[in-house]
């Protein structure tokens, strides 16, 4: 391999093209750990009940929720607040920056927006100002692994290696993403999330955890991890007895496309190191029920439908709700304006979060519409594995008290990962931003503080939860109903929102 031949295509400036690869598709915002847990428990009802179907053309069918256009006329003693059609409609109201930015949880064209050209600073360096012996080191480690490995390597594995590795000494979140890691973040956002097809064990007998299910065809099956093969740690997270099988399975789980290290051995033989991509999709539930009045919602992650599967499943209830337990346990984060939408449930023009990014000010995200929750109390339950958006969405309501936060201190991740397009197939997911608290408080590796601290088996958290939440409840509550309309002189049920005390 000549070095000539492989700097050549970096060195043409004046190729009216040169540029044309890095035309973005779209861009999404997430402040996800990427590696905990969305398991779900059954639930008397849950939002699969609502059509998940999706065109995932880059444009078809946004989720862009409008928290505008409330009022509405009583009919029968209910006030029906709004149709969830008009709430799928893009909010046409500027009053802070979310609105003045392009929409950043969407799938759409931002190319007109994004710049991804090479800043000039940058384009101006000459090669010379890199050390010609390191590019001489890199051609000829290239070079040897080509003749040398024990199987053969073509140049395109090298060359995706050497961007994933350059990306992700960056930090833990950047990665590089190819075809199948770059659609399953697009299904993330969505409503997937994904895991690596496996399930473990503690057997006291050997002192390890037994991998005791291989999903055929999943990521850790197609890497040649089997039943019976030892599984000792997972990222930075060694595994001994005193983890829990709930541990081990959300820290395997996470946001679809994202990777994963796992530790394994051949019945204690020799530990080896697989990264894996969670590429085990499955759809995403909010589950919600219903217990003495109290709707417990649990959400797993945040992603662009988040509010309005809230609402329906709030809806599906069919009974007064007079207090609304929010569980964010294993929640790992997701899309950042997803979390401004759900704050926006329960408070009325309220800063949520502060965002700094490299070239630009800090900004401020603000609720935006009407709080449909806002009338109701409400009580977040969250732990150590409640990252991100989760920290977003619970400081925000502690900063205001509109919400007691009961459990033990989340995780503490503060940084804003952003999804940019290389062409249709790529992407490069890069850390663009750190965010704190309304009030400026960092969370990054500190984490959410709760109001009242929680310690044992997780199995009694929640009856204690609906102990201290049935303490504030006021009122008898708030009914959400469907809304009929007429059409061509036939009544037709809508997916409309309606409430009554």
């Amino acid at each position: 391999m000549r070095l000539s031949s492989f700097i050549r295509p970096a060195c043409s400036a004046h190729s009216s093209n040169r540029y044309a690869a890095f035309k973005p598709v779209f861009i999404v915002w997430l402040i996800g750990m990427g590696s905990l847990s969305m398991q779900a428990q059954a639930a008397t009802t849950t939002s699969n009940n609502i059509n998940n179907s999706r065109d995932f053309s880059p444009t078809a069918d946004l989720d862009l929720i409008s928290l505008y256009g409330d009022d509405v006329p009583v009919n029968n003693g209910t006030n029906n607040l709004s149709n969830t059609d008009d709430m799928l409609n893009a909010a046409d109201q500027t009053d802070d920056w979310i609105d003045n930015a392009p929409d950043t949880n969407a799938l759409v064209d931002e190319s007109d927006y994004i710049n991804t050209d090479i800043p000039e600073e940058v384009a101006q360096v000459s090669l010379n100002a890199i050390s010609p012996e390191t590019l001489k080191t890199f051609v000829s480690v290239v070079d040897l692994v080509r003749r040398q490995y024990v199987d053969a390597v073509n140049d395109e594995a090298l060359f995706s290696n050497a961007m994933s590795g350059m990306l992700t000494k960056l930090d833990s979140h950047a990665e590089f993403l190819d075809a199948e890691a770059y659609e399953n973040l697009r299904a993330f956002t969505e409503g997937d999330v994904g895991d690596i097809g496996l399930k473990a064990i503690y057997q006291p007998k050997v002192g390890y955890w037994v991998i005791t299910e291989v999903i055929t065809d999943s990521p850790a099956d197609k890497k040649g991890i089997a039943v019976g093969d030892y599984l000792h740690q997972i990222d930075e997270f060694k595994l001994d007895e005193d983890r829990q099988s709930h541990d081990i399975e959300q820290l395997l789980t996470g946001i679809a496309g994202t990777k994963v290290d796992v530790v394994t051995s051949k019945a204690g033989r020799r530990k080896h190191t697989t990264t894996l991509q969670r590429n085990n999709n499955h759809p995403q539930t909010i589950e919600t029920r219903l217990e003495d009045g109290i709707a417990i919602i649990k959400l797993p992650a945040f992603q662009n439908n988040s509010r309005e599967k809230i609402l329906q499943s709030l809806i599906a209830l069919e009974a007064p709700v007079s207090g609304i337990l929010l569980d964010l346990r294993d929640n790992p984060g997701g899309v950042l304006t997803s979390a401004v939408k759900v704050a926006s449930l329960f408070m009325t023009d309220t800063d949520v979060a502060q965002v700094k990014s490299r070239h630009s000010e800090l900004r401020t995200l603000s609720t935006q519409g009407t709080a449909v929750l806002k009338p109701l109390p409400v009580i977040i339950l969250q732990n150590r594995y409640s990252a991100s958006a989760s920290e977003v969405l619970a400081s925000s309501l502690q900063t205001q008290k509109r919400a007691t936060i009961i459990g033990e201190v989340s995780y503490g991740k503060g940084s804003v990962q952003s999804v940019i397009p290389l062409n249709d197939e790529q992407a490069v997911k890069l850390t663009v931003a750190h965010y704190l608290t309304a009030t400026g408080n960092k969370i990054d590796k500190i984490g959410v503080q709760p109001d009242v601290t929680l310690s044992g088996s997780e199995s009694t958290w929640e009856r204690q939860a609906l102990d201290l939440l049935h303490q504030q409840v006021r009122s008898s509550g708030i009914r959400f109903v469907q809304k009929e309309t007429l059409k061509e002189g036939a009544a037709e049920k809508k997916p409309a929102i309606g409430r009554r005390s």
